[in-house]
């Protein structure tokens, strides 16, 4: 299903992009490719057809969004760490640091001779 979604999601995209494009702007974008569509949408040429198609295919997009997003977060609710195993089950735990020799002390100071 989420491959489904995934493939319109593409190709409403695409769908998007070219009516966004085609619509008349300040400099007309790629509506000067279009030729002459009066005859086909009528007097007021193609821009009323144009407006309620992108709005459409719009909303399709959103709602295609949504449903894309839950259904992929649904079935793909495992992580990566979760798929780890551990060999006794338990954290490893960190060596300890090898123990260091005492430094060796000082030389006991010699006693005084014994008086008579």
């Amino acid at each position: 299903m989420v491959t489904i979604l995934f493939t319109t999601q593409i190709i409403l995209t695409v769908i998007l992009t070219v009516l966004v494009l085609l619509q008349k702007s300040s400099s007309i974008g790629l509506g000067a490719y279009s030729g002459s569509n009066e005859s086909v949408f009528g007097a007021k040429g193609p821009a009323g057809f144009l407006v309620k198609a992108t709005f459409t295919v719009g909303l399709l997009f959103v709602i295609n969004t949504i449903a894309l997003g839950y259904l992929y977060n649904k079935s793909h609710n495992q992580s990566v760490v979760d798929t780890i195993k551990t060999q006794s089950g338990t954290v490893p735990t960190v060596p300890s640091a090898p123990t260091v020799p005492a430094a060796p002390s000082a030389p006991a100071a010699p006693q005084a001779p014994a008086q008579k």
